[in-house]
């Protein structure tokens, strides 16, 4: 669930910006368009993009305005000036003043896509080199890795916390958004305020507008009282919506025109309140799946989204898992007055192999019961395994589990391609697990990833050849 990075197109001829998503759409990128100088500077206001296609001539205003604009306030955001009416001494001042690149109109759709690409690969290494820097001892404001995806992560947290734009995460089950989001209240110019965080798909629907919004005595049946809502408690911090794409739509249109207007009505009341908060929201699906699906607004998908930060399934953590392992060891071993302070080899091949289908949660759920019912100073496999959670059945041979699989001599003629056999390994193992690709992935001794990516492949070609 990695968010595709933002291209801000900012032109002015309906021609060239059609040309350029025709062009654009062979990257995996999100075009966002301006046609105007005031509706760029809106939208770097808000949805901070990754690359900016940015023409000079625009019907109010000059494109090397807007450049000094980005770079005088610093926004991390590659720019790629793009002109009809460019000289030498236009392409020298779009150089001067930060541009990333200078392309003249008209230009090649291949030379548009090299330009962009490269802009994008740059972008990439600035945020790998940044996140480099953060967290080398493992631990970031309440979360814990150093592995590479995490470090970006927490180069996303330190960057979009002094601001006020909302923050999107998302990520699977047991991955710690919301320790994700208290982190970002904690950063930010409102860590002295509230924090209050309400689970969209937690509440019951009848009762969700009230715990958002509150009411007033007698609004509804067994309303005795006046209550305050999350909105009003969260004056002065920060709002985090966990779940939010199972909101109701109506009490989306509702959030929306809160958002739009920064005021709001208890429910069966007249006065009108103002919403000092911000908003931090979370989603264990694909957001933009769920708009296209319609059970999510788009235009709220919109507002929300602006910043997007997606955390890695622990899976994807190289050893991070170790870390959290020992980290939650020593904790539930202190708690419960035990002697346990490491892991056996036993333990830690058991812990880097099984794929955690339930990320953290689970596997803090493991050590939980590793330390209720076992004794010693190193955890065993043996103790991890008790659970049947870590000791996933590992045959000899993924030859035992289908027997198409197992050595012989084919027939004259019968030998099959190698991606071939390489799909069917996948799918029978697939099968035999029920669908669970996480532990499929395992006995084949493959990051889940790929198998994802190879079924991902095999649609394509299959929506391709049946078209």
């Amino acid at each position: 669930m990695t968010a595709r990075p933002r291209l801000l197109l900012v032109e002015d001829t309906p021609s060239i910006m059609r040309l350029y998503h025709e062009v654009l759409k062979r990257l995996d990128v999100e075009l966002i368009d301006a046609e105007t100088g005031a509706r760029a500077l809106e939208v770097l206001d808000g949805a901070l993009p990754d690359i900016v296609l940015l023409d000079v001539e625009l019907p109010d205003a000059n494109g090397i305005d807007i450049l000094r604009r980005i770079r005088s306030r610093n926004l991390p955001c590659a720019v790629i000036v793009v002109t009809a009416h460019g000289s030498v001494k236009t392409a020298v001042e779009a150089m001067r003043e930060g541009a990333y690149d200078f392309i003249m109109k008209p230009f090649p759709p291949d030379r548009l896509i090299v330009t962009v690409r490269n802009a994008l690969e740059r972008r990439q290494l600035q945020t790998l080199a940044a996140a480099n820097e953060i967290a080398k001892d493992g631990k970031f404001r309440g979360l814990i890795g150093a592995s590479l995806p995490m470090r970006a992560v927490y180069n996303v947290i330190e960057n979009a916390a002094s601001s006020q734009a909302t923050v999107f995460i998302t990520g699977e089950s047991g991955t710690g958004k919301e320790l994700c989001a208290e982190a970002l209240h904690d950063l930010s110019q409102r860590r002295g305020g509230p924090f209050v965080a309400v689970n969209c798909g937690a509440i019951p629907r009848e009762l969700m507008e009230s715990e958002m919004f509150g009411h007033v005595r007698g609004a509804f049946t067994g309303a005795v009282g006046t209550r305050e809502g999350a909105i009003r408690r969260a004056k002065g911090g920060t709002l985090f919506l966990d779940e939010i794409c199972e909101m109701d739509l109506t009490l989306q249109v509702k959030l929306l025109r809160v958002i739009q207007s920064g005021e709001f009505q208890k429910v069966g009341g007249s006065e009108i309140e103002r919403a000092d908060i911000r908003y931090v929201c979370a989603t264990n699906r694909d957001p933009w799946s769920e708009v296209q699906a319609g059970r999510f607004r788009e235009d709220l998908y919109y507002r929300l989204h602006v910043v997007p930060c997606a955390m890695p399934p622990l899976r994807e953590r190289d050893d991070d898992v170790l870390l959290i392992a020992r980290h939650f060891l020593a904790l539930y071993a202190k708690e419960e007055h035990k002697d346990f302070a490491d892991f056996d080899e036993s333990a830690v091949r058991a812990l880097r192999r099984y794929p955690w289908p339930g990320n953290i949660r689970e596997l803090q759920n493991v050590l939980r019961n590793a330390v209720l019912f076992n004794q010693g100073k190193l955890v065993t496999e043996t103790m991890l395994s008790r659970l049947d959670l870590v000791a996933v059945p590992r045959p000899a041979s993924i030859a035992t589990l289908a027997p198409s699989l197992r050595p012989g001599t084919p027939p004259p003629g019968a030998i099959k391609p190698l991606w071939l056999i390489e799909k069917e390994a996948i799918e029978e193992a697939i099968a035999l697990c029920g669908g669970n690709i996480p532990r499929a992935a395992a006995l084949l001794e493959v990051n889940p990833s790929t198998i994802y990516r190879r079924k991902a492949e095999w649609e394509k070609e299959r929506l391709l050849s049946a078209g």
